[in-house]
């Protein structure tokens, strides 16, 4: 059998396990199975959510494997995600493993099971390339690789709305061990520029297939003006009547406890979900929301990409995302297999001091490098030695570590931190124009609030969509809010009122010194329970705080 008619028939068999008896693959399935299987190109796959991106690689996986490859190896950023692909590559007839942070004890087996042919498909987070153990494993393990996927691919570009440096190591390093395996990139946000730029690091001859991101499923809303308790009534009302369950996405995971707390009070079955939460009751959280079990998750961002629930009726927004790429990443979970799905956006005033935070905090600063590197110089370091060296936060610590190691300057052993020699050098150019980039992004995020237009037009038109139509479905377009219309009702506003001002924030103190602090060690004493009497951008106490 030739290459091309094995990567046909293999696309044909899983498209009809995924999606059932008499589907038929789309042309740009059947041409990046063939480019991946035939010709062992590297493919650049950039489609709406639900197209079916990950059909691409089960096939191939599926064909290449029959040809006598090795396993494929997909790179997959949330846990969440990569538990949606296990079971989906079950379904397609592959066996598939993972190994990431929550299963450290497993570690071996499931490579031994990779050596000895027993896996189809191996899943790893990016920041499995930093774990010096797992690092020392990639060079054997690639070698014998089938097939490179790189999931959710625009967290490998600057300019992607949730870059990740892990990410960026992994094209630097995975594609260096394996220069001649095909390699697939997948992602459905991803505007011309990050499309480029993903293109540009999967090497010259890329295949790029960009089809339409209008999602035909989805009715989209902007209510504005609304005070912080009339959006947490709002969302109140809506819940009463909207069919199905749903995400209410939040900008940070205070506000998940917050919303969840007030929606709980009011009677519904909801819970929050953050980064915060355990793996085990994550995991729990997203089979409940599958199930119907709940009416909604109230979410930060780390319920977004990959969550596969098709029945999924609902995305309401307490909150603006800092551009409509990240925006159009949600409300994108909503409507998978539904003829008509919600996405209702509740901006805020103060959204713009988070989008602030988040779009310099992944940023460099060279008097903290400066730092870091000085902290250095003595030879390997902890983490919490460098924090208590640098006195700087540990996620901006650890940001900037990630950063570094992306460029060489530092990279981590089994002691610590260590330099590597190499100098570093501020690119003022580079991070000015990202500084700029996230700007506008930031202003057309303000005029997708404010209904200038068709709301997915102007999202299609925010991702350089090749063919924006108006849809005729958002609120801009027919003129008509979702309940309760533009302001919600009087008793969902008093009882959140009443809610908000009840709410006990305990302040925990911290009971033990971090490990590896200079001078501490052990016990902290003296620190009691404390409680916050109001805190920034408070719903309830707002009004009355001094600015």
């Amino acid at each position: 059998m030739s290459a091309l008619a094995l990567a046909d028939e293999h696309l044909d068999r899983v498209i009809a396990q995924l999606a059932g008896d008499g589907a038929v693959p789309r042309d740009d399935q059947r041409a990046a199975v063939q480019a991946l299987v035939a010709e062992r190109r590297r493919v650049l796959v950039v489609q709406a959510t639900g197209w079916g991106k990950s059909a691409v690689y089960w096939a191939a996986t599926s064909a290449l494997r029959a040809d006598g490859a090795g396993c494929t190896l997909v790179v997959s950023p949330l846990l969440a995600l990569m538990r949606d692909q296990i079971a989906a590559a079950a379904r397609a007839g592959l066996r598939a493993a993972t190994v990431n942070s929550t299963n450290v004890d497993e570690w071996g087996e499931v490579l031994d099971a990779v050596r000895g042919n027993a896996v189809d498909v191996l899943l790893i987070s990016p920041e499995r390339l930093g774990n010096p153990r797992f690092a020392a494993q990639l060079p054997a393990l690639l070698s014998s690789c089938g097939l490179l996927v790189i999931d959710e691919a625009h967290c490998v570009s600057d300019w992607g709305f949730d870059f990740r440096p892990d990410y960026q190591r992994l094209t630097r390093t995975l594609m260096a061990l394996a220069p001649d395996t095909p390699v697939l990139a997948t992602t459905a946000t991803a505007n011309q520029r990050v499309t480029a730029d993903v293109a540009a690091q999967l090497g010259d001859g890329t295949v790029t297939l960009r089809g339409s991101l209008a999602r035909s499923s989805l009715r989209l809303a902007v209510v504005p003006r609304l005070d912080a308790v009339q959006r947490y009534a709002w969302v109140a009302d809506a819940l009463g009547e909207l069919p199905g369950s749903g995400i209410i996405y939040v900008l940070t995971v205070a506000e998940t406890d917050r919303v969840a707390g007030m929606l709980a009070d009011a009677g519904f079955d909801v819970a929050a979900y953050s980064s915060v939460v355990g793996t085990d009751e994550r995991e729990e959280l997203e089979e409940r929301l599958k199930r119907n079990q709940l009416k909604a998750l109230v979410a930060t961002s780390a319920l977004g990409m990959g969550y596969d629930k098709p029945d999924l009726a609902f995305c309401i927004h307490l909150g603006s995302p800092a551009s409509p790429v990240a925006y159009y990443q949600q409300v994108g979970r909503a409507g998978r297999a539904l003829d008509d799905a919600i996405a209702v956006l509740l901006p805020s005033a103060g959204d713009e001091r988070i989008w602030e935070y988040f779009a310099t905090a992944g940023m460099p600063e060279p008097d903290a490098v400066t730092a870091i590197l000085a902290a250095l110089d003595g030879g390997a370091a902890t983490l919490p030695a460098i924090e208590a060296e640098t006195k700087l936060r540990r996620g901006r610590l650890e940001a900037l570590l990630k950063i570094l190691a992306v460029d060489g300057v530092v990279e981590r052993e089994t002691g610590g931190w260590v330099r590597t020699g190499a100098e570093w050098v501020y690119d003022e150019a580079k991070w000015s124009a990202l500084r700029r980039v996230r700007a506008a992004e930031a202003d057309l995020m303000r005029r997708y609030a404010s209904g200038q237009g068709c709301l997915m037009q102007f999202l299609q038109q925010a991702l350089d969509d090749p063919d924006p139509q108006p849809c005729g479905r958002c609120s801009v377009c027919t003129g008509e809010l979702p309940h309760p219309g533009a302001t919600p009702t009087g008793t969902a506003a008093t009882n959140a009122m009443q809610y908000l001002r009840g709410v006990d924030v305990v302040i925990e103190p911290r009971k033990l010194w971090p490990a590896g602090v200079p001078g501490r060690k052990g016990k902290i004493a003296g620190s009691g329970v404390g409680r916050a009497l109001a805190f920034a951008d408070d719903a309830a106490w707002g009004a009355s705080l001094p600015h």
